[in-house]
């Protein structure tokens, strides 16, 4: 049997999603909390298998308590449960610990077959989620030696005030090429805009 906690402040899908999960087989979903506070406070006889957190609770957001709920319950799966894609809090919730995370509009046999999974070790998220989860993990290149020649140059004519434009034909190369070594040094640079590109390059001393 597949003990599953739920932590949810709106009362209406917490009743109906605790219900459908412990009316699955394998599976019993009786502890159920309005918030991080309520299930740090409860007493415990075992650990739950898995536990799905609400992201956006009152008090302590979810993408914040689950570093708490990791400390707490070490063995325990937590899979975060998010109304919308949201990246950024889920990538936070993910760095603190989480499995991986569930949208509420999941239809209920899918959602079921990712809480069985989580279990079993799954990490249930999206490909968008997934890349950024990689990219923070990896070990990071040093900005110096991972700009290519073309693309130090390229910095250099930007802060010079060189347009796109004329940035490509200075280089002698198009447009399209440009845009898509900007887009490079953005990643590489883990910037934004070509302002911030321009005075990441100049700390780093990549602009002499």
């Amino acid at each position: 049997m597949i003990d599953v906690a739920l932590v949810e402040d709106d009362r209406v899908f917490r009743e109906n999603l605790g219900e459908l999960l412990d009316g699955e087989d394998g599976l019993s979903c009786k502890r159920r909390f309005g918030s991080v506070e309520e299930i740090r406070e409860a007493a415990f006889a075992r650990p739950p298998d898995v536990i799905l957190l609400d992201i956006q609770l009152p008090g302590m957001l979810g993408s914040q308590g689950v570093r708490e709920l990791v400390a707490r319950f070490p063995g325990s799966a937590i899979l975060m449960l998010t109304v919308y894609d949201d990246e950024g809090r889920v990538f936070e919730a993910i760095c603190n610990g989480a499995r991986g995370y569930l949208l509420k509009k999941t239809v209920p046999a899918r959602l079921v077959e990712q809480v069985r999974a989580a279990h079993e070790g799954g990490a249930p998220m999206s490909p968008e989620v997934a890349r950024h989860v990689i990219r923070a993990f990896q070990p990071q290149a040093d900005p110096a030696t991972a700009l290519t020649p073309q693309e130090k140059k390229l910095l250099a004519l930007l802060a010079d005030g060189y347009s796109y434009q004329n940035a490509a034909g200075q280089l002698a190369i198009s447009i399209n090429t440009i845009r898509n070594h900007v887009r490079s040094v953005y990643d590489k640079l883990h910037v934004h805009t070509k302002s911030e590109a321009v005075a990441k390059a100049l700390k780093l001393g990549l602009l002499r």
